[in-house]
């Protein structure tokens, strides 16, 4: 989610927002997007998307994957923790800061339960309970109580009931197994949703006393978590609508989107988010410029439904870009495409979800910032999108804008 300078790539943001906000007070309409195509296309499929039965044959399985902005990680089903692409601050936690085009074992642990990858860095949990995070650390994101840069996983704090991590650009939150959230970092925009107070957090910080949070979702300056009943909160920043709670503005505490609703599933990107209900019904809300909502038009300050679908199982976000995994086994992907991670051979941004490929065995799926990773039911791993630090894991620096196997050493 950063090119592994976190300064820079908030300096890009930060141009884009106030772009965004000059356009949405001159013309109240952003129409930012070069080349877009509305409505929804079909992609094609080239020899690299099918795959061939020998490179089938020859990867291990994957159980989850994770996609950062020049990095990727992936959990094989043995357990064992596999990282590649860019590694200036140590995000693939191989103990170096060297760049990797092809996955490199992070450790021999084969414990590794489920992993999430921010701008520049990346954590874990691991079948004990244990959270683990390496990378960059600039912005006090590792939880481990300084600022310093780690090159192999470090544990935060001591813990062993952590149920699951979500690792956004300079701040981090997770779940433990009974129910409470947590969250450290920065916290500028009120991200870590602990209140009034906007201090930075060098070590994790309870958020509310709740004991019924299910999942979280950390972006950029804003998180969204599921609770046990289904309602969706959101809190940090809301200057485009990234909140979905009408306001353009921020909040520091957890504030529920909508009432009486069912979410299944959130993610957040850089200023724009998207969940699923209970109905199979997919929706978006945020910043647009680029399409990343699935629909065209303005940013929205409160969730607009993507389509007419009601066959949507789960819903991956990223930087400008957004792609959904449907009931069929289909995969879609539609906002920004200036580097092919929309998967449809083409480098067209779309306002509306387009098609990868014909496959119909995509089980789940990450978005980093211009390249997607997808995992298949036989646990096969495909990447597409960029390429310049070797992070679709091919051996390569070379771009792919249709999805291209990746193969987990044996």
């Amino acid at each position: 989610m950063s090119k592994d300078q976190d300064g820079w790539l908030r300096s890009v943001w930060r141009r884009w927002a106030r772009a965004v906000a000059t356009a949405v007070a001159s013309a109240g309409v952003v129409v930012l997007a070069i080349g877009v195509t509305a409505g929804t296309a079909a992609a094609g499929v080239d020899p690299a998307e099918r795959g061939s039965l020998n490179a089938a044959l020859a990867a291990p399985t994957v159980s989850s994957v994770a996609a950062g902005y020049a990095h990727t990680c992936a959990i094989s089903t043995d357990g064992g923790l596999w990282c590649w692409g860019g590694n200036s601050s140590g995000q693939l936690g191989d103990g170096t800061t060297t760049n990797r085009s092809t996955p490199v074992r992070v450790g021999s642990a084969n414990t590794w339960a489920s992993i999430d990858a921010g701008t520049s860095y990346a954590c874990a949990v691991r079948t004990d309970g244990t959270l683990w995070c390496w990378g960059r650390n600039s912005s006090n994101q590792l939880g481990d109580g300084t600022s310093t840069n780690r090159t192999s996983p470090v544990q935060v704090g001591t813990a062993t009931n952590w149920a699951s991590v979500s690792a956004g650009d300079g701040h981090t939150c997770a779940t433990r197994t009974d129910g409470s959230l947590w969250c450290w970092g920065r916290n500028r925009n009120g991200q870590l949703g602990t209140g009034a107070a906007l201090a930075d957090a060098t070590t994790p910080v309870r958020v509310d006393t709740a004991t019924t949070w299910a999942s979280v979702a950390a972006g950029y300056a804003h998180t969204c978590a599921r609770r046990t009943d289904g309602t969706l909160w959101c809190w940090g920043d809301s200057s485009n609508g990234q909140l979905g709670i009408g306001v353009l503005s921020y909040r520091t505490t957890p504030t529920q989107v909508g009432t009486g609703t069912t979410w299944t599933g959130v993610v957040t990107g850089y200023t724009f988010t998207c969940a699923v209900r209970a109905d199979g019904t997919l929706w978006c809300w945020g910043e647009n410029g680029y399409g990343q909502l699935g629909v065209t038009g303005p940013h929205r300050t409160s969730p607009v439904q993507v389509g007419s679908a009601t066959t949507w199982r789960s819903v991956l976000g990223g930087n400008d870009t957004a792609c959904a995994v449907r009931t069929d086994g289909s995969l879609w992907c539609w906002g920004n495409n200036s580097m092919g991670q929309l998967g449809d051979g083409s480098t067209t941004h779309r306002y509306a979800p387009t098609r990868v490929g014909t496959a119909t065995t995509w089980a789940s799926g990450v978005v980093g910032s211009y390249h997607n990773c997808a995992v298949r039911t036989d646990g096969g791993l495909w990447c597409w999108g960029n390429n310049a630090a070797g992070q679709l894991g091919d051996g390569t620096l070379t771009q792919r804008s249709t999805p291209t196997q990746v193969t987990i050493p044996g």
